[in-house]
């Protein structure tokens, strides 16, 4: 789903009407609807609705849901903060159209009446006061609503994007912002809506009536939805075997770290794949055939120190010519012998591959020689793993996290999966899907693991990574179905307790989530922290 920036979504409302015929009111009364629906799910026999609008088309907007949520027989008030001769063009049309006359605040002195502060009194607010058009500050009457739902103790609905914010702002804001526990917008999301955290609940996205052809954007720019991969999570021919499914191969693990490796071994299998073998120390191998009896293993040569020796190079590259995908990298360790293994099997080896935690590690000062040309490589770094490839520090990626994975994806041909809050997807052109599942309790070791396993798992079913959409498509689905794990476990055992294997449980129920959220009319996804 592409994110477009205002003055794109401007476009995007003309091209609708002049090329397409879809005429604006309609578009208007589409997207009013849209919010009075959303409202009417949260609503509940007692509450009363209190609709503010402001005098641009955010206000027409808003006129649809008040008179909308008038016509089911609703107890909903709408107060207007403007003279109603200021209103034109659609707004004006719409407010023609309300049941009957709104309460008309014209200043502050009067927004602090009496008859005004006792019109006020509500238990669900509709925010149609200022849209995407809006750039920051706000001032006057309008801050003075803002800060009113602000201090409101009721649930409030915001029409498009919270009144005050930037809609093209990438990140955290500053000033005078009203509160949102929902967001309805339209068409396609403002980069704010997906960066800035301005909903403490979901975010719709609602069609009103532009075609795909007119949803055109330069930010090249994404936000990853079942919708994009729900092909590749659809149901299996009858006649599957597991040989469809991919074997992928594992290579990690030493002493003290055997966990890792399995969890990324069992992955694989929970994301799909057919066959999943563990290459791994024969010191560490026991602990990894005692996690899950699915995982088949391989003894390799180790060094002194309980890590993966250079000789084991002609074992795996053995090894390889029976897999589809591999992935290298967890709990492999930092030990310099066991890096020169990683280095020469990443630079050499053209099957492909997912690349992780001390497998980026071993990159460090030698980046030029990661590289996917001709080739699928996938790596998934964190913050501090990307700190490392770049010669950056962890706060300078933090800063830039679009701009280092799409400079560092373009230079290394390759396709990076930036780890973090709205985890990044980047393709070699550039090109970028940005995540909205996940949440802080997955802030805990191993998750980063699973996700490795994931992304193989995905990769190497029924040939993806041979064809740089569906494996693209494969990456995009094996992020957006691990953060979703998290939150499905999130409901059971918390923030707090959850634990990188629990991904693995919620992975059935996250799956069948993504498969009924592809099929939604409405697109939805989360402001929660990842």
């Amino acid at each position: 789903m592409k994110i477009v920036s205002a003055a794109e979504m401007r476009e995007i409302d003309r091209v609708t009407t002049e090329r397409y015929g879809v005429p604006s009111l309609t578009l208007m009364e589409n997207a009013g609807t849209a919010v009075a629906e959303q409202v009417l799910r949260f609503w509940q026999p007692g509450l009363r609705i209190l609709v503010i609008c402001g005098k641009g088309n955010n206000g027409g907007d808003g006129f649809v849901v008040a008179r909308l949520l008038a016509e089911k027989k609703k107890p909903v008030k709408l107060i207007l903060l403007t003279d109603p001769a200021e209103l034109k063009g659609d707004a004006a049309v719409m407010y023609g159209k309300l049941p009957e006359p709104p309460t008309v605040v014209r200043s502050l002195e009067e927004w602090r009446s009496e008859r005004v502060q006792q019109a006020l009194s509500a238990d669900l607010y509709v925010d149609a006061i200022l849209g995407t058009g809006f750039k920051p500050p706000v001032s006057g009457l309008y801050a003075e609503a803002i800060s009113f739902l602000n201090a409101s103790q009721g649930k409030v609905f915001a029409v498009d994007i919270p009144s005050g914010a930037d809609a093209d702002a990438m990140g955290p804001q500053q000033g005078l912002i009203a509160r949102s526990d929902v967001t309805v917008t339209f068409t396609a999301p403002r980069p704010a809506h997906v960066f800035s955290m301005l909903t403490q609940g979901p975010t719709y996205v609602a069609g009103i009536g532009s075609p795909d052809e007119a949803i055109v954007s330069s930010l090249h720019l994404n936000v990853i939805h079942p919708r994009d991969f729900a092909a590749l999570i659809g149901p299996r021919p009858a006649e599957s075997n597991k040989g469809n499914y991919g074997h992928v191969l594992v290579v990690g693990g030493s002493v003290g770290k055997a966990g890792s490796v399995a969890m990324a071994g069992m992955a694989a299998l929970r994301a799909g794949a057919g066959l999943s073998t563990v290459a791994t120390t024969k010191s560490a191998l026991l602990t990894v055939a005692g996690f899950y009896p699915e995982l088949m293993t391989e003894p390799l040569p180790e060094t002194d120190a309980g890590t993966i020796a250079t000789s084991a190079g002609v074992r795996i590259e053995e090894l390889l010519k029976s897999m589809t995908v591999v992935a290298i990298g967890p709990g492999i360790s930092r030990d310099p012998h066991t890096a020169t293994l990683v280095r020469s099997l990443v630079t050499h080896q053209k099957i492909p591959m997912v690349a992780d935690a001390d497998g980026l590690n071993a990159f460090e000062g030698h980046s030029n020689a990661l590289n996917g040309k001709d080739r699928m490589l996938v790596i998934t770094p964190h913050p501090g793993e990307m700190a490392r490839l770049v010669g950056r520090s962890v706060a300078e990626v933090q800063k830039d996290r679009l701009g280092i994975a799409r400079q560092f994806a373009r230079e290394h041909e390759l396709i990076v999966v930036l780890k973090g809050h709205r985890t990044l997807v980047v393709q070699p052109d550039g090109e970028a899907w940005v995540n909205t599942t996940g949440n802080p309790g997955m802030a805990t070791g191993g998750t980063g693991d699973i996700l490795t396993g994931m992304v193989a798992g995905m990769l190497g079913q029924e040939k993806r990574a041979q064809n740089p959409q569906s494996a693209l498509l494969a990456v995009c689905a094996a992020v957006y179905l691990h953060g979703l794990a998290g939150d499905v476990m999130r409901e059971t055992v918390g923030e707090h307790s959850l634990v990188a294997t629990d991904l693995l449980r919620g992975l059935p129920d996250a799956f069948e989530r993504a498969r009924q959220s592809a099929t939604s009319p409405c697109v939805c996804f989360s402001e929660v922290s990842s």
